[in-house]
């Protein structure tokens, strides 16, 4: 009996399997040999050459896997070798990492639409490029969506808003540059979102918070700004990444369940909100490179499950208890690059080998080689003492201020009304060409006036000569027909040439183009506001030349400024241990950095207003006979449309987000680290690169990077110094850098330094033994 039982369980098993296994219908078969020939037979495919080959037994192919139902194909994985190693796409067919030019995504996506029964899709690193079609949608059956480490670009397709039994979607490593859809909530089964490093702009969409299935929500590495509103609704969330966006809002509250929070590379700002504290599950905690402020609520440290917390590289000040408990399984900590003070919990010991501790760039009282400066730490001891006490005061002044100003504005309004009847038309001669940078604004008569210029111009600039207008026969006597001779060079503000007046002085004589917006007589007022920024270390104005080619005064077309001419080089060519010249040591390089934060102090207030957008590079720092160091290219933003940018584009860590910054002390900071580090290594501004500066601040660190010739002739505290307001100036949000009189104050004070060691230094040497 029992053996026909087990006879009979046999046959229907057998049958059961006979009645539920098909061949695959020669029209899928012909689907996936025309998505081949689209893909253009990649080496991964190969497989299919094979005619007797049955399609639905591909699973055990690491890149290739198709899962058949009946006689449907109902999985298709291909994973191609083609990933995309381009950091900027145009839209265009790339040999040997996109497929060819003839390649055509709207016909391969109506192909793949004759799978109907598709519900998993993955076709990643195939190269594919193009705009994703809208008709993707037809693929109504799809569960599972990955188009990874392709090229696709344009917009994200709306249509995908109707594939409502989408489980799962990553379009990863992309190139899709249109703002982020605002239609995720039709997706009412999503528990996977993935759009990681494409260039997606726009605001976070507020749709996602409506689905309440979503559990990874990935979005890091694209455009993404404004405010980032409360996640709390997602109750089904573990996993959130928006990392190098450009988010800037206080931190959202969190869904009590969240596993993984990753936030850095932003500009969120206020305080870490203490609801984190009672995130139970959290095991992971990355807020570092924003603008965090306040004290780190205790209660994060002790979280239950924890094990990783990274809050470096922000604004928290306060000190950490002594006492503060650290929760069991919390392996790594990075506290570094704040403004926290005291000493270290008993907890944060880096004895043991379980947990690593970074503490370095702080305050603390722990290690204080790796700290800031003493008098950095002191500013923000006495910034935060001072705070409680300044409220009322700064109350009543900004009321004292407001009173003084309004009879000031009435008393102005009697005076301009009796003595200037004609300043508003004067005024408008001068239109404002960058804002907030230039003086245009004001009428030549205006800015003529004594009380406008500071006593620190007028001082050493007696000897200076009066600017005078020349005609361009003068120039092109001085030039020999401006022959090829005397050409000097080209950069973003004209031609520069060498001449020589009928004097016989030897000059630069700069030819610029003009836009035809200015009038002769606007034109002049600029220049006779150029010529009164005297100072002894500005390259001299001696004078100009308009010429207007005879004809009609709004039809200018070339301005020529002829300044003083330095016969020594440039501050860059001195920094090169190829230099041809003499290389600067650390004490020579501080004299010449300190004339060129004077000369940029005397831009900013030295005449009102002030010049705040120059030309500061190494390469405008110019050095006369006597090793008098001069800057060069500086208020040319005023006659001329086009402003000279400072800033990094960098590839790579996407944390050193620096692009086109136009800030004086921003540009001052990287001629500071030029000065460090050397032309060489200061040009290259590659990933390697930002690793080592943002290292710098240890003693291995500055072994690897800084300029040899500076670590041999410095002192470590004069170097600390620079180091540290180098750092402050090239920060990334401009509120936190130093004002450039600051900057002087703490070349001054690291000069002053270097001064008394290397007098202590000669003495030692000069005593008997």
């Amino acid at each position: 009996m029992g053996w026909c039982c087990l006879f009979l369980l046999f046959c229907f098993t057998w049958s059961f399997f006979v009645l539920g296994t098909y061949p695959l219908q020669s029209s899928q078969t012909q689907v996936l040999q025309q998505l081949r020939k689209h893909l253009e037979y990649p080496n991964q495919l190969e497989i299919w050459n094979n005619r007797s080959i049955d399609f639905c037994y591909l699973s055990s192919f690491p890149q290739v896997n198709i899962t058949c139902q009946d006689n449907f194909v109902t999985e298709l994985r291909i994973v191609g070798d083609k990933t995309a190693k381009v950091s900027d796409f145009h839209g265009f067919a790339i040999p040997k990492q996109t497929l060819s030019e003839n390649f055509s995504l709207d016909s391969f996506v109506a192909t793949l639409a004759r799978l109907t029964n598709l519900r998993v899709l993955s076709l990643v690193s195939l190269g594919i490029w193009g705009p994703l079609p809208d008709k993707i949608h037809r693929l109504s059956s799809l569960e599972y969506l990955d188009l990874s480490s392709n090229f696709l670009f344009g917009s994200v397709p709306p249509k995908i808003s109707t594939m409502v039994k989408l489980q799962t979607l990553k379009l990863d490593d992309n190139f899709f540059n249109d703002t982020v859809p605002n239609w995720f909530d039709s997706l009412s089964n999503l528990t996977i979102l993935s759009l990681r490093n494409n260039q997606l702009k726009g605001q976070f969409p507020s749709s996602i918070l409506s689905i309440t299935t979503l559990t990874d929500l990935i979005m890091s590495s694209n455009g993404m700004s404004g405010k980032l509103p409360h996640l709390s609704s997602l109750t089904s969330l573990h996993v959130l990444d928006l990392s190098a966006n450009k988010l800037d809002s206080v931190l959202p509250k969190m869904p009590k369940g969240v596993v993984m929070v990753i936030l850095s590379n932003n500009s969120f700002f206020g305080e870490i909100p203490p609801q984190y504290g009672q995130l139970s599950q959290l095991q992971h905690l990355d807020l570092s490179f924003n603008v965090l402020r306040g004290k780190p609520p205790h209660a994060v440290f002790s979280l239950p499950t924890i094990n990783f917390l990274d809050i470096a590289s922000n604004m928290l000040s306060g000190s950490l208890p002594d006492h503060l408990s650290c929760g069991s399984k919390l392996e790594f900590i990075d506290i570094s690059n704040n403004k926290l003070m005291g000493g270290l919990p008993s907890c944060f010991s880096t004895n043991s080998d379980k947990r690593i501790v970074e503490v370095d760039g702080n305050c603390l009282s722990f290690n204080t080689r790796h700290q800031h400066v003493e008098s950095y730490c002191m500013e923000v001891y006495m910034k935060k003492q001072s705070k409680g006490k300044n409220i009322g005061i700064l109350a009543g002044l900004i009321i004292g201020v407001f009173i003084l100003m309004m009879l000031l504005a009435y008393g102005f309004l009697i005076l301009w009304r009796i003595y200037c009847p004609r300043g508003i038309s004067e005024q408008h001669l001068l239109h404002k060409t960058v804002q907030d940078s230039s003086a245009a604004g004001f009428s030549s008569e205006l800015l003529a006036s004594a009380r406008f210029l500071s006593e620190a111009a007028k001082f050493g600039t007696s000897s200076l000569p009066v600017c005078r207008s020349y005609t361009f026969e003068e120039l092109k006597e001085a030039t020999n027909n401006f022959d090829n001779s005397a050409f000097m060079g080209e950069g973003s503000y004209g031609k520069l040439y060498k001449g020589r007046l009928e004097n016989g002085a030897l000059v630069a004589i700069r030819c610029m183009p003009l836009s035809k917006k200015y009038s002769i007589r606007n034109l002049k007022l600029r220049l006779d506001l150029l010529a009164k920024l005297r100072h002894p270390h500005l390259v001299c104005l001696l004078g100009h030349c308009v010429d207007v080619g005879g004809r009609d005064d709004f039809s200018t077309n070339k301005i020529f400024l002829i300044s003083e001419y330095l016969p020594s080089g440039s501050f860059c060519t001195h920094l090169a241990e190829n230099s041809h010249g003499k290389v600067f040591n650390w004490s020579e390089r501080l004299a010449i950095l300190i004339s060129i934060a004077k000369a940029v102090h005397f831009l900013h207030t030295g005449i009102i207003p002030g010049f705040f957008h120059n030309r500061l590079k190494t390469n405008n720092i110019l050095l006369n006979e006597h090793g008098m160091a001069k800057l060069s290219d500086y208020g040319l933003s005023i006659i001329s449309e086009e402003t000279d940018k400072c800033g990094a584009k960098v590839e790579g860590y996407k944390s050193w987000q620096m692009k086109n910054l136009e800030d004086d002390v921003c540009c001052f900071g990287f001629i500071l680290l030029e000065a460090l580090v050397g032309p060489s290594v200061c040009a290259r501004r590659d990933a390697l690169l930002l690793n080592e500066i943002a290292s710098i601040n240890s003693l291995d660190g500055q072994k690897r990077i800084i300029d040899p010739i500076v670590q041999a002739t410095c002192s470590q505290e004069s170097l600390s110094i620079v180091l540290s307001i180098m750092s402050k100036c090239i920060s990334l949000e401009s509120c936190s850098r130093p004002s450039i009189e600051d900057v002087l104050w703490n070349l001054q004070y690291a000069a002053q330094i270097q001064v008394t060691v290397s007098g202590d230094h000669r003495f030692d040497t000069a005593s008997p033994q």
